[in-house]
């Protein structure tokens, strides 16, 4: 089994276990996990997703990928269908910095609320190198810490050394510290 298999089956294992769920062993800390990986293996990591939505787990998995949270934002606000025109007409750049004033991390934490959540849910993040520049991780955290009381599990495709995530190994690191390292 290689080695990204083996971190995915132990991350299955792992999200259902008691301590997990309740975040023991976190020295009172948000229970935020990152799941890092090398950017190669992020057609497995999607495979993986695709079964863990199939399995019988001990736990229930609220998977978002951020892109389609990007979509739908974009829907709500009436503008997803003008946005090949849109950067036709004004350039990527234009477009780029329109995305960010509209889908702030405080609009995205908000658009993944959800009813009926339950001290059995884990929240699983995908998606995030798809949108970047307009989203960074770190804010998408920083404003989804007082909104859940799950844990939150990042699939993240880069590196996280306890300070820093540097998305595909090679961008600029933005600094979070609230979250740990998971397998």
């Amino acid at each position: 089994m290689s080695g990204i298999s083996k971190r995915l089956d132990d991350l299955r294992n792992a999200i259902q276990q008691d301590d997990f769920l309740e975040g023991k062993g976190l020295s009172n800390e948000v229970n935020i996990r990152m799941f890092c990986y090398e950017p190669k293996e992020e057609m497995i990591v999607r495979h993986f997703l695709d079964q863990l939505a199939n399995d019988h787990l001990n736990c229930r998995i609220v998977h978002y990928d951020l892109y389609e949270v990007f979509l739908k934002i974009c829907e709500q606000k009436r503008i997803l269908d003008g946005i090949p025109k849109l950067e036709e007409k004004r350039g990527k750049e234009f477009l780029e910095k329109q995305f960010m004033k509209m889908c702030d991390s405080k609009m995205f934490a908000s658009m993944l609320k959800y009813d009926n959540e339950t001290k059995r849910d884990v929240i699983i993040l995908s998606g995030v190198g798809k949108v970047f520049p307009f989203m960074r991780v770190h804010s998408l955290l920083e404003a989804m810490q007082p909104m859940f009381s799950v844990p939150i599990v990042v699939l993240y495709p880069g590196t996280f050394d306890g300070h820093y995530l540097k998305l595909f190994n090679k961008l600029k690191a933005n600094e979070y510290y609230r979250a740990f390292n998971s397998l």
